[in-house]
């Protein structure tokens, strides 16, 4: 079965810097769009950031110009290189996924279990 594990996350100053993996595995003919959510205590999961099979990029206003995007189409992977960071990014960050499976159809919308990102003042 396919699988979303994420990697990366912990407890970092303001200030500082995370860099996140999501890795896909599993019988996966294509991916599509990849991307990452975050959900804060008592708030809504929000897209953080999304990268198109092409490359092209979206990102969350309050992240602009801080977090960057990445994907490495022969290792299934992407990454979330988060810099300059601020108590209010505290989430929960998950992976999301846009694929083909070998077996079965499209998967608009998987997920992975998450990773902690807490950012102290």
């Amino acid at each position: 079965q396919v699988r979303l594990v994420e990697s990366g996350g912990g407890l970092v100053q303001a200030g500082g810097s995370l860099r996140l993996s999501c890795a896909a595995s599993g019988s996966i003919l294509k991916i599509n769009a990849m991307g990452w959510y975050r959900q804060a205590p008592g708030k809504q999961r929000e897209l953080v950031a999304i990268i198109s099979s092409g490359g092209t990029r979206n990102y969350l206003d309050s992240v602009k110009g801080r977090f960057t995007i990445s994907r490495d189409n022969a290792k299934n992977t992407v990454y979330l290189q988060m810099n300059s960071l601020k108590p209010e990014d505290t989430a929960v960050y998950y992976c999301n996924a846009d694929f083909q499976p070998e077996f079965g159809p499209r998967e608009y919308d998987y997920w992975g279990q998450g990773t902690q990102v807490t950012v102290s003042s």
